[in-house]
């Protein structure tokens, strides 16, 4: 599977994420935040400098972070640039066949980070669980009905 077909957000990796960090999951997200960001930084220098060596470690760490949240297409992007930067290093080629790839991989980063907030959002009704109330019910508040 390419990392198009990957789904944007894993829900229930999500979710599992955020039961196992407790209160910690917010801090750790803003972490992944500043990581995430400072990891494509450094992806996309080293694409223009063409050195598939700078190119692992970012993303062999994006990859991972990325996953701990459910990000899978992040995720997957990730790997790939991963995995072919090492087969260009111990071919001794050039990474420039992850030119496109890497492109992509800023505004994938953004629109996974939007969702990731807009669910990590304390104020924001969560998805329904599958039982009682649905986040899209009204609710009472106040002793008035809305």
């Amino acid at each position: 599977m390419s990392y198009q077909e990957a789904e944007l957000v894993n829900w229930t990796e999500f979710a599992k994420s955020r039961s196992e960090l407790g209160s910690a999951f917010l801090r750790i997200l803003g972490y992944f935040r500043e990581d995430g960001a400072k990891a494509i930084g450094a992806i996309e220098e080293a694409i223009r400098a063409g050195n598939a060596v700078a190119l692992v470690t970012p993303a062999h760490t994006l990859k991972g972070e990325a996953a701990q949240f459910g990000a899978y297409r992040l995720s997957a992007m990730a790997e790939k640039i991963e995995m072919v930067a090492r087969r260009c290093i111990e071919s001794r080629e050039s990474p420039d066949e992850l030119i496109e790839d890497v492109v992509a991989l800023r505004p994938c980063f953004t629109e996974t980070m939007a969702l990731l907030d807009r669910d990590a959002n304390p104020l924001v009704a969560r998805r329904p669980s599958g039982f009682g109330r649905r986040a899209d019910t009204p609710t009472q508040g106040f002793g008035r009905s809305v």
